[in-house]
């Protein structure tokens, strides 16, 4: 065991127990842990299994009994007031969800009955790891928490922007967010997870690596909410109204597509705009341009749920869409901001357990333990009459025995508050024979006994990490390496960085292990070489599939252009000199190309154009490049802005992030001011008549990701 620090208490420290007064002898502990090295619950009990929650049989349920993760859940739910643990930042919208055709051959779920139906809706985006004051860039995860207001109650789809997670089991969940978030000991770093007891936590979890891939790629970057996925993460059941279940995974795909940013521009955008994500949410609903995701369905049979080579109650997992197609089944559009930050985007809360009739749980112990620990969560954060704030209140009214508690705003009458009753007439009553009462599907569990244990079937951890990087283009895989790199050579500990290459990064493949090894130092360990003793993994890793390095998956690459530009934004360079005339119709037709151009003079105010003053958006000393999508300048202004360092560097920027730079033929010196090669793809240097139109033609590629290497030297 690792020694103890100054920081730590210990039993030793506090005054001795009586007994151990009078008698020195007394042995606490009979097995050879010291003090401080057995883990106990926190009534002093020693645990046996603190990985595994308590299933009925290996792929059961998750059990009621389970007092060992309820105490540690239930603790962990309530470390932080009133601030939400995870997922604290976080911006969000009103909308409706609309379905194309009914699917009532699946499911009994009121959203997805009548096209001619629009269900009102609540969406909140959020990163994860960071507090609530945190940047919007970050690399983290973001969460796209769905919760439709339906006249059969409220529906809440809690997902990420990523299909799979890091664990497969709810009773590590405390552990892996204590080991993302900023160390005890300094509270450093915030929303990063670029420090040590991160990849010391992964490094001895395999189970991570899969999503590991997704974080470390630039889904974790996303240019915006409006062209970034979401995810139910979780295998559901969908039930129809004859009973029939069928399993389902949730999938929100952008209109948009899915955009990203690169990780310097993240990370400059974090001091230039932390609230970069936010505003452009803010703004494009404020202007008309909603964003719009389409509701996807992948849908399995109960006979099938054994076929995939992988288990479907494991979310470190995900269904290849070559396998089983996402069928679009209705469009969710955002159309509104809130009235009140914090009465809705602070307020709101979400629940996995918030469904309604037609949808229901599988025994995946990952959702099994959340069903336990986001109504927990709530309780403590908002109260236990959340459900009355307007923001969570149900179109149908409720209509229980429930009274009293913190902040109750119902005005409940009569003096009947139980069940059954007859001085009320019997009322409220439940109802088993309404149709659209909710009933849990009739599984038939095995039978077996009680265990702690992991379900054998969970035990490949790297065939779909090896997938994600096999189905990956060469950019793509350079960002990912160097994404590996940057993280580990912030980790201090010399054994952390070790374990993370060689029991992690050579599993999932040769050459990102190579990569890595070649940015940060770190050696790969010959084959067969005894490794230096570590602490077993809690949950060891099974063995590869055969075909592991031949699994690919093109839905998971991003390398593909988006089906629109609407809504990017243009950045025109002024200067004195200009000519109004040509600038104005280049400002119309990025218009009519749906973009957003915002003209930047090297002052506020105005530039002295040929007939006059012209009046600029933006100073450039306000106006940093890294919040805009592409760069136009204009005749006449090349020369000055050569000479000017903000200009230089404003473009070098663009060139170095991958986006458009279009400029006329008399700024091709500006070009060379900055260092940008005016060969390279996406560098466009031609006559005034045509900038636009060339601009617009590059940007529907979103970037160049490919102009500039990260780790292959050009």
């Amino acid at each position: 065991m690792p020694p103890r620090t100054s920081g730590q208490v210990t039993p030793n420290d506090a005054p001795p127990l009586p007994s151990q007064e009078t008698d020195k002898t007394v042995n606490l502990r009979p097995d050879t842990l010291a003090p401080g090295e057995e883990l106990t619950t926190n009534q002093g009990v020693t645990v046996s299994d603190d990985q595994n929650s308590l299933k009925s049989h290996v792929r059961g349920p998750t059990l009621l009994e389970d007092i060992l993760m309820r105490e540690k859940i239930t603790h962990f739910d309530h470390e932080r007031i009133p601030e939400r643990v995870v997922h604290a930042r976080g911006a969000a919208a009103h909308g409706v969800f609309q379905v194309y055709e009914s699917q009532a051959h699946l499911t009994m779920a009121a959203p997805l009955q009548d096209p001619a139906v629009t269900t009102p809706v609540f969406v909140r985006f959020s990163t994860v790891a960071g507090s609530r004051g945190s940047t919007d860039t970050p690399r983290d995860v973001r969460g796209f928490a769905v919760k439709f207001y339906t006249q059969d109650g409220v529906w809440d789809l809690v997902g990420n922007n990523m299909p799979v997670f890091f664990i497969q089991d709810a009773n590590k969940f405390p552990d892996l967010i204590h080991a993302v978030k900023p160390e005890p000991h300094n509270e450093i770093p915030q929303a990063q997870s670029a420090h040590d007891t991160f990849w010391d936590f992964v490094s001895l979890t395999p189970e991570s690596a899969h999503m590991l891939m997704w974080v470390m790629s630039d889904r974790a970057l996303p240019r915006s909410f409006a062209t970034m996925e979401g995810f139910g993460v979780h295998t559901f059941r969908m039930v129809n109204a004859e009973g029939v279940s069928r399993f389902v995974k949730f999938h929100w795909k952008p209109l948009k597509g899915v955009c990203s940013l690169v990780w310097e521009e993240a990370q400059l955008i974090s001091g230039k705009d932390p609230d970069f994500n936010r505003r452009d949410l803010w703004e494009s609903i404020e202007r008309g341009d909603f964003p719009e995701y389409e509701l996807g369905l992948q849908v399995v049979e109960e006979a099938d749920e054994h076929k995939f080579g992988f288990d479907l109650l494991d979310a470190t997992k995900l269904i290849p869409e070559e396998i089983v197609p996402v069928v679009p089944v209705g469009k969710l559009t955002l159309n509104r901001n809130p009235d009140n930050f914090f009465a809705e985007t602070e307020q709101v809360a979400f629940h996995t357990g918030h469904v309604i009739p037609g949808i229901d749980f599988t025994n995946d112990p990952l959702l099994q333990g959340r069903l336990f620990s986001y109504i927990d969560t709530q309780l403590r954060r908002v109260g236990p009459n959340f459900h009355e704030l307007p923001i969570n209140r149900s179109l149908r009214p409720a209509d229980n025995h429930q009274r009293d508690g913190f902040a109750r705003m119902t005005i409940n009458k009569g003096r009947v508050s139980y069940f059954p009753n007859s001085l009320g007439g019997g009322c409220p009553m439940h109802s088993p024979a309404a149709a659209a009462a909710f009933r849990s599907v009739a599984i038939k569990e095995q039978a077996g006994p009680k265990v702690r244990e992991r379900s054998p079937s969970f035990s490949d951890h790297f065939s779909q990490a090896t997938q994600f990087w096999n189905s990956m283009s060469d950019w793509e895989k350079d960002h990912i390496a160097a994404a590996f790199a940057f993280e580990l050579n912030q980790v201090v500990d010399e054994v952390v960085r070790d374990r993370t290459m060689n029991e992690i990064l050579v599993n999932i493949h040769k050459d990102l292990a190579a990569m890595v090894s070649e940015a940060t130092g770190i050696a790969i360990s010959p084959a067969g070489t005894p490794e230096a003793p570590t602490p077993s993994a809690p949950t060891p890793a099974g063995p590869l599939r055969k075909d592991a390095d031949k699994l690919r998956s093109l839905a998971l690459s991003m390398d593909k252009p988006p089906p629109t530009i609407k809504g990017r934004k243009v950045a025109v360079l002024l200067g004195d000199g200009v000519d109004t005339g040509e600038v104005e119709a280049m400002l119309e037709a990025l218009s009519a190309a749906a973009l957003m151009p915002e003209t930047i003079g090297p002052r506020a105010g105005t530039v002295a154009a040929g007939d006059g003053p012209m009046k600029v958006n933006r100073a450039a000393a306000n106006a940093p490049s890294v919040v805009y999508d592409a760069v136009l300048v204009p005749t006449g202004v090349g020369p000055a802005l050569a000479a000017q360092t903000l200009a230089q560097r404003f473009v070098h920027e663009a060139w170095r992030h991958g986006k458009p730079i279009a400029v006329a033929s008399d700024a091709e010196a500006l070009l060379k001011a900055a260092g940008v090669p005016t060969s390279d793809d996406g560098v466009t240097v031609t006559a005034a008549t045509s900038l636009t139109a060339r601009l617009v033609d590059d940007l529907s590629r979103h970037r160049f990701p490919r102009r500039v290497s990260v780790l292959r030297p050009s």
